[in-house]
């Protein structure tokens, strides 16, 4: 199955924090692909940072339904230092909760 890449700079611009927009992209894209087993690519390529609520409400939902699913299907990619901080934080939350 092809994965599903979101282009992050395209869908929140150059910094990542409209909470809206990011459980826009949960509830119409993470969730249905995930349930269906498929690759999703959460490409941040020209992204500068991300703010922890942001992460959370992109990959809480998913990572508390379907767990290991979430977990193997959710692909971070093009992450600068700065983000992937803020990614391990929210995954070593959602771990310990």
């Amino acid at each position: 199955m092809k994965p599903i890449t979101i282009n992050m700079f395209d869908e929140a611009g150059p910094f990542c924090e409209n909470k809206d927009k990011a459980k826009k992209l949960r509830t119409n894209i993470i969730i249905p692909a995930i349930s269906q087993e498929k690759e999703v690519i959460i490409d941040f390529a020209k992204v500068e940072g991300a703010t922890q609520s942001f992460i959370h409400a992109l990959t809480a939902e998913p990572i508390r339904d379907f767990g290991d699913k979430a977990y193997n299907n959710l692909i971070f990619s093009n992450c600068n230092k700065d983000i992937m901080t803020v990614i391990d934080i929210v995954y070593e939350y959602l771990q310990e909760s």
